[in-house]
């Protein structure tokens, strides 16, 4: 089976589906723990004053809030790293940075945030519900703004639908800049370089281009050298043809050293770089004491989720050792056929072209030149 090149949009009916998965969980924990909160609220007078005891309505609740909550930061910390949740697996599709790697925790938050816009007014107004005793209204307050919710993530999730660039984005998607790809109908773009592809899908296992003299240079450098006399041939010295089969042929005195790959990475933000024996990579990376000087490749980051000196890369032949050096967010790399594997702390890692290398929320792609 071929490789797939192209790059497919998420259809809004996948979208939809996936998100269907992602929030299905959460939203029926909510649901339950606060209908059966809400319908606990006993009411007793006491001096000419309703009572209302709201000890169970404001356990369950906090209990569903928690779950929630806990789930959606871990939901966002997944699909930031890897641009993939439990709902977009299974719907086979993929959301992207707008270089095509993977998002990042922030930009995740936020896509959820205003997909979710409607859920957080409805949670704000079930709190407020209990902090002004409502409870008489609460249904009248809450049912509608439940189906106001559910009907603004709809729109949300199928806005790419009016997506004039080829519904790669939903209303989402512009908030946050992020993409969204059908990885089982084309490729997928985090791991495989990103949206420009691994350096143009160039094969990346060839041998370098082998030097070759210039047959102009030669005639030139020919036609510069002093002409010296030589006598004629004397015909009874060439000797029977039969005899020149058994002359030892000159080899040439010289070999060519065998070619040194040259290696390059490409940044998630579109940067190349060529690199040299050694290099440290991180958000403002210096050699230890005692190292010798490395190449230092600076990557911003705002979010600062790299450390200050986060990898070592060692060039070594056709591929490059990858080191994190004891990093806060830690590092992983992904192969070529999509294979994800975190690195341990200072042991070093063998990769090839084609392999993306993830560390901190940046990424970036091992290219040969």
């Amino acid at each position: 089976m071929g490789t797939k090149l192209e790059l497919v949009p998420a259809a809004p009916g996948k979208r939809l589906g996936a998100a269907v998965l992602d929030w299905l969980a959460p939203a029926v924990v909510l649901v339950v723990l606060f209908s059966l909160g809400f319908a606990s609220v006993t009411s007793s007078r006491s001096a000419g004053f309703i009572v209302y005891d709201t000890g169970t309505l404001a356990l369950l609740g906090g209990i569903a809030v928690g779950l929630t909550l806990v789930y959606l930061f871990v939901l966002a910390g997944v699909e930031g790293r890897s641009g993939s949740t439990i709902g977009s697996r299974a719907m086979g599709i993929r959301t992207t940075d707008k270089d095509g790697y993977a998002p990042g925790t922030g930009a995740v938050v936020l896509r959820g945030t205003v997909t979710g816009a409607g859920v957080l007014l409805a949670v704000a107004a079930a709190v407020a519900v209990v902090i002004f005793r409502w409870f008489d209204a609460a249904l009248w307050i809450l049912g509608p703004l439940a189906l106001l919710a559910a009907a603004w993530a709809f729109l949300v999730v199928v806005s790419s639908s009016w997506d004039r660039d080829g519904g790669l984005q939903g209303w989402q998607d512009r908030a946050a800049k992020t993409l969204v790809f059908d990885v089982h109908a084309g490729r997928n773009p985090v791991t495989s370089g990103g949206i420009q592809g691994p350096y143009s899908f160039a094969p990346l296992d060839l041998p370098p281009v082998q030097p070759v003299s210039s047959p102009v240079a030669v005639a030139a450098s020919a036609a510069s050298l002093p002409v010296v006399d030589r006598p004629e041939p004397n015909p009874s010295d060439a000797g029977h043809p039969d005899d020149v089969l058994d002359r030892t042929q000159l080899r040439g005195s010289g070999q060519e050293a065998p070619p040194v790959a040259v290696l390059r990475i490409r940044l998630d933000d579109g940067r190349d770089f060529r690199l040299e024996r050694s290099v440290l990579i991180g958000r403002n990376p210096a050699a230890g004491a005692g190292e010798s000087q490395a190449q230092l490749l600076a990557v911003p980051d705002p979010g600062r989720t790299i450390s200050k000196t986060h990898l070592h890369l060692l060039t070594d032949g056709a591929g490059v050792w990858v080191t994190d050096r004891n990093s806060t967010n830690g590092s992983a790399v992904t192969t070529p056929d999509g294979v994800r594997t975190a690195l341990v702390p200072g042991v070093p890692s063998f990769v090839s072209p084609g392999t993306t290398v993830h560390f901190g929320d940046r990424t970036f792609n091992v290219g040969q030149a």
